[in-house]
């Protein structure tokens, strides 16, 4: 083990050790590789710090030179959410597509294929199963994120979800505690609150995270959300309620407590990142996440700063501390035995095969495959930040690999429908959508479209909740390139 700087007193090395921070560009600056030095003892990676898997394979061995156990953690759902693939889409589904599938086997086989590729980078913590049970339709964050709106379904695929990743060696970490799918508000951007009795949190919410840790997950993500019914004060990031009297006491779980981002608004814009993550620490967190907006060494400065001060003010105990970085040393331990475990064998097209289970196709019993190139008309909602508008999503690229000279374009607002018709002509239309049932706009552009030209393909690649319309109604349940290649096949004929 790479020994500590000298002159890093234990309180300073116990407050690096909890942070999780990120960074900018492809290889590993020399301000992260000093703190490493220190005792930093994670680093989280994104869409910005990966070219290939060669370069972050090459990343993750130069901060391992620094320090061997160091935990490498990435946000890394497959589906919409990718860092991986952030630059092509998705070789997996997503969790709606696989609850929509409902075999725990293919589950499973998804998320150790997964997990495979991860450890063959040198990343060995996941932010992820989203474990939310996508409860509320309207949900702007999670949606096909969800595996679905069933609790039984959701805890189910939760479980086998960690098995698979953590039978390759790399850490599930479940989120987002105690739920995140009841909320209309998306908490990158303002706080949401979920107004439910208790019984109802635990029948529905908090089941899928109870079946995770009877599955052994070694980390499960807070929720930056507020839940008055749990605790009327603070949201459950920052309550000693929920993660220390809930989490670790009702639920029985000893493993690591991992925040969300601390700069999402729904802490910066409230309580500021570093008061919120000193408040984190006390209530029962063990690791900040910080970094999908905030990627330098003064973040982990002040942050540092803010967690040695609290603690020498009385504010935040340092047993508490302390604790939270034996946490958090405990699970680089895991990870760094579980490296040497026996190799997973290559399941490369399991995305692939998920993907076309995963298809429902409403009104496809006269339907002829094209044979001439269509256009596609994308109608376009605004991506949330969690999935990020870098990724390429729907079937225009599939289509035009198995029929040349498909054209494609984006449409968006009141227009969109009429824009759409002018620009595809005399050509057969697909028309890709995205969460049709939460988008007004959105539903009356198709109903242009498909008032105009009834032939129109429609494709749904968010949650489908509007009912089909189309005389090819095709829903694939998540937007990653393999669902846009499924759904491709089936038009082309492929």
């Amino acid at each position: 083990m790479t020994t500590i700087a000298s002159g890093t007193d234990t309180l300073t090395r116990d407050a690096l050790t909890v942070l999780q921070p990120g960074f900018t560009g492809t290889t590993a600056p020399d301000w992260l590789l000093r703190r490493v030095g220190e005792g930093l003892a994670s680093v989280g990676l994104f869409g910005r710090n990966i070219a290939s898997s060669e370069q972050l394979a090459a990343l993750t061995e130069r901060l391992r030179e620094e320090r061997d156990d160091v935990l490498v953690a990435i946000d890394e759902e497959g589906g919409d959410v990718t860092r991986l693939e952030v630059r092509t889409g998705s070789s997996f589904p997503g969790n709606h597509a696989l609850g929509a599938v409902d075999d725990t086997e293919l589950t499973r086989s998804v998320a150790l294929e997964l997990g495979r590729r991860l450890a063959e980078c040198g990343v060995n913590l996941n932010w992820a199963p989203s474990a939310d049970v996508n409860s509320n339709p309207g949900n702007p964050v999670i949606g096909v994120r969800s595996f679905g709106a069933d609790t039984g379904l959701v805890a189910r695929h939760t479980a086998a979800y960690v098995a698979g990743l953590q039978s390759a060696g790399v850490a599930a970490c479940t989120k987002h505690f105690p739920g995140h799918g009841d909320t209309a508000v998306d908490s990158h951007h303002a706080l949401p609150r979920i107004d439910v009795d208790p019984a109802v949190l635990r029948e529905r919410d908090l089941v899928p995270f109870r079946a995770a840790i009877d599955a052994g997950t070694k980390a499960v993500m807070s929720a930056h959300i507020l839940v008055p019914a749990l605790d009327p004060d603070r949201p459950a990031t920052l309550s000693r309620r929920i993660l220390t009297d809930l989490l670790r006491g009702e639920l029985d779980y000893d493993g690591l407590i991992v925040t969300d981002g601390m700069e999402m608004q729904a802490i910066a814009g409230t309580y500021g990142i570093e008061r919120g993550s000193v408040l984190a620490i006390a209530a029962g967190a063990d690791a900040i996440c910080v970094g999908g907006g905030l990627a330098d060494d003064e973040t982990v400065r002040r942050l540092r700063d803010a967690l040695v001060t609290a603690v020498r003010a009385g504010e935040l105990p340092e047993e508490r501390l302390a604790d939270a970085a034996a946490r958090v040393r405990a699970l680089a331990r895991w990870t760094a035995s579980a490296a040497s475990g026996a190799p997973v064998t290559a399941d490369e097209e399991v995305g692939l095969r998920a993907a076309r289970r995963a298809l429902r196709i409403t009104g496809g019993e006269t339907f002829a495959p094209l044979t001439e190139p269509p256009y596609v008309a994308a109608l376009t909602p605004v991506a949330n930040i969690a999935v990020g508008d870098e990724t390429p999503w729907g079937v225009a690229a599939e289509l035009a690999r198995l029929l040349p000279g498909t054209e494609t374009g984006g449409f968006a607002g009141e227009d969109a429908g009429r824009a759409a018709l002018e620009a595809a002509g005399e050509r057969r239309v697909v028309a890709v959508v995205r969460d049709e049932h939460r988008h007004p706009w959105m539903a009356s552009a198709l109903g242009t479209l498909l008032a105009a030209r009834p032939d129109t393909i429609v494709v749904e690649m968010g949650v489908p909740r509007a009912s089909p319309r189309a005389s090819l109604h095709i829903a694939t349940h998540g937007a990653a390139r393999v669902c846009g290649r499924a759904a491709a096949e089936v038009i082309a004929g492929a």
